[in-house]
C-alpha cells in the first residue's frame, strides 16, 4: 500500500495554538511549524500525537454524512435488520446495500483512509515513545494507549472486511503494517485473519501489562478495563469462549449497571456509571456530535431524523421493560408512521457524547461466551443481571442452543444504534432479517399516531423500505454484500494487494 505521510497532520490536530505556513517556496522548515524531531523529543510531544490521533479518528469530516468514526457505526447499524432508515440523507446507500461493496465509494475510501491514518500515528507512537525523555511510567502509559489503539482499528478491520474468523481463519483480509510509513514504503499482500487476529491479541496483551498501573485515566483514553473489554471482544471473535468470559468479568466488574431514568436520559453523557469509555464532545470541539442528527429522532434540532426503528424490533421487548417506552409512533408530516426508538438524545446544547463501551455489552458477552462453552448456568445469571435492571422478564430455560438465541435478542436490544448490527451479523455467520410492515393481505398495518395539532388519528404504519439485497436476491447468511470493499485507489496503488 502506498500510504500517503502525514507530515504531521495528526500533531497539528492536537494542537490548536500551531499553524503553518510557506513565505518563501525556498523555506522548507517555516518557522511557524513542529518538526517531527520536536515533537517526538519528550513524552508531552509524544501525548499530543496519541491525543491528536484520536481526535482525528472522531472529528475528521469526510462529508456530513462521515464524521469520523462514528459513521462506521451508524453504518454497520444501518446495514442491519432493526433500524428502518428513511429517505432522509445519509445512510440511504447503505442501508440499500448499494455502497460499502462498491470499491469508488466516497464512504469505502473515507473508511480505509481513516483507518490506516491510524494504524501509522499509533505505529509511530509505538516506534518512537522509547527513545524520548520522560518518566518511564509516561512512556508506558502512551506505548499503551497506542498499541490498544492499533488493536482496536484492526479488529475493525477484521470485523468488516471479512467473513467470521470461525467460518475460515485463512482467509484474506487486509494488509498488516507495524512499522511507521515513509516515502519509500512498499504496499503489502492482504493478511489472514489468523495473521490480523495475532497481531490484535498481542497489542492488547501489551496493553494490558504498559497500562496495569495507570491512574486517573480520562473517559476518552483507553484504561485497563477498555483493555480487558477489547480482549473480550476478540476473544469472542475467535471463539476462546473462556477467555472471552473473564475478560468480559473482569472489564464490566467496576461499573454499574444504569438506572432506569439514566436509560432513559438520551444516551450522551460519558459520565453515565456504564460507559467504560467513549468520546467526549463540547461546544468548541463537538464534530462528532453530529451523528446525532441522524440517531436522535425526537428532539426538534435534529437535522435527519433518519434512524427510525423497524416496526417489529419493538415486538422483541416486554411491555414493562424499561427500553420499551422508548417507542413512540411519529405523528408528524414527512414522518407520519414511523416508529421512533428514541435512545439517543442530544443535550441542551445540540451536542452529545459518543459512547464506545459499556459494562452491558461486557455482561452480555460475557453470558454468550459461556453459553457457547456450556457453562448455562453463568450465561443465564448473567443475561439475567442485565434483564434484572432492564425490568425485563428473566431467562428460565436450560436448552443452549434456545439461550444463545435469546442472548443474541438481547444484543439487539441492548446495543441498538451503537453499531455492532453488521459485525455481529458477520461474527456469528447470520443474516439480515428485514420485512415489510404489511398485514396477511399485503395492505398497511395501521397506527395510531398523534398529529402535531394534538389530534389522534390512524395512518399507515412505516417500516423497512429495503428488504432485499441490490440485485434483488434474498437476504443470506454469509453474503459478499455484507463486507467493506478495499478502495479501487489501493488497487491501483498496491500492486501486492
Amino acid at each position: 500500500m502506498k500510504i500517503t505521510k502525514i507530515k504531521l497532520i495528526y500533531i497539528l490536530l492536537g494542537l490548536s495554538s500551531v499553524t503553518t505556513s510557506c513565505k518563501d517556496k525556498l523555506d522548507t522548515v517555516p518557522t511557524t511549524s513542529v518538526t517531527e524531531e520536536q515533537i517526538y523529543k519528550d513524552t508531552r510531544g509524544v501525548a499530543t500525537v496519541v491525543n491528536g490521533t484520536w481526535k482525528y479518528l472522531n472529528d475528521t469530516y469526510f462529508t456530513f454524512a462521515n464524521p469520523g468514526y462514528t459513521s462506521v457505526m451508524r453504518t454497520s447499524d444501518a446495514m442491519g435488520s432493526d433500524v428502518a432508515v428513511t429517505t432522509k440523507y445519509g445512510y440511504r446507500d447503505a442501508y440499500g446495500f448499494t455502497e460499502l461493496d462498491n470499491r469508488r465509494s466516497y464512504r469505502v475510501s473515507s473508511f480505509w483512509t481513516l483507518f490506516y491514518k491510524v494504524i501509522d500515528n499509533t505505529n509511530n507512537v509505538i516506534a518512537k515513545v522509547d527513545g524520548v525523555t520522560g518518566d518511564i511510567a509516561d512512556k508506558n502509559f502512551l506505548k499503551g494507549q497506542a498499541k490498544a489503539l492499533r488493536a482496536f482499528i484492526y479488529l475493525n478491520l477484521a470485523s468488516f472486511y471479512q467473513f467470521s474468523y470461525l467460518k475460515d481463519k485463512n482467509a484474506k483480509a487486509v494488509p498488516i503494517y507495524i512499522e511507521p510509513s515513509t516515502l519509500q514504503t512498499k504496499g503489502k499482500p492482504r493478511a489472514s485473519l489468523e495473521e490480523l487476529y495475532q497481531l490484535i491479541v498481542k497489542d492488547l496483551k501489551d496493553s494490558e501489562v504498559l497500562l496495569a498501573s495507570a491512574t486517573k485515566v480520562e473517559k476518552y483514553q483507553i484504561s485497563i478495563d477498555v483493555v480487558y473489554g477489547l480482549l473480550a471482544r476478540t476473544y469472542l471473535q475467535i471463539g476462546e469462549w473462556k477467555l472471552a468470559a473473564e475478560y468480559a468479568t473482569k472489564a464490566g466488574a467496576a461499573h454499574n449497571l444504569m438506572s432506569a431514568s439514566d436509560y432513559q436520559a438520551g444516551f450522551n453523557d460519558a459520565q453515565n456509571s456504564e460507559w467504560l469509555w467513549g468520546h467526549l464532545q463540547t461546544t468548541e470541539q463537538n464534530t462528532a456530535s453530529y451523528t446525532f442528527h441522524y440517531i436522535d429522532v425526537s428532539s426538534s434540532a435534529s437535522y435527519y431524523y433518519s434512524f427510525m426503528a423497524d416496526p417489529y424490533f419493538k415486538d422483541l421487548f416486554d411491555k414493562d421493560d424499561v427500553r420499551y417506552a422508548l417507542f413512540e409512533w411519529d405523528g408528524l408530516k414527512g414522518r407520519e408512521g414511523f416508529l421512533r426508538y428514541k435512545k439517543f438524545k442530544m443535550k441542551t446544547n445540540q451536542i452529545g457524547d459518543i459512547v464506545y463501551m459499556r459494562s452491558a455489552e461486557m455482561l452480555l458477552i460475557a453470558a454468550e461466551a459461556y453459553a457457547r462453552a456450556g457453562e448455562v448456568d453463568k450465561a443465564v445469571a448473567a443475561l439475567n443481571k442485565l434483564r434484572k435492571a432492564r425490568n425485563a422478564k428473566l431467562f428460565e430455560g436450560r436448552d443452549g442452543a434456545t439461550l444463545i438465541a435469546e442472548i443474541l435478542v438481547e444484543r439487539r436490544k441492548e446495543l441498538w444504534g451503537e453499531g455492532f448490527a453488521l459485525s455481529d451479523i458477520i461474527r456469528t455467520q447470520g443474516k439480515v432479517t428485514r420485512k415489510a410492515f404489511l398485514n396477511d393481505k399485503g395492505e398497511p398495518i395501521q397506527v395510531q399516531v398523534v398529529d402535531e395539532e394534538g389530534k389522534t388519528k390512524l395512518v399507515d404504519g412505516q417500516g423497512h423500505r429495503v428488504i432485499k439485497f441490490s440485485d434483488g436476491s434474498n437476504f443470506v447468511n454469509n453474503s459478499p454484500y455484507y463486507l467493506f470493499a478495499i478502495p479501487n485507489t489501493e488497487y491501483e496503488q498496491n500492486p501486492n494487494l
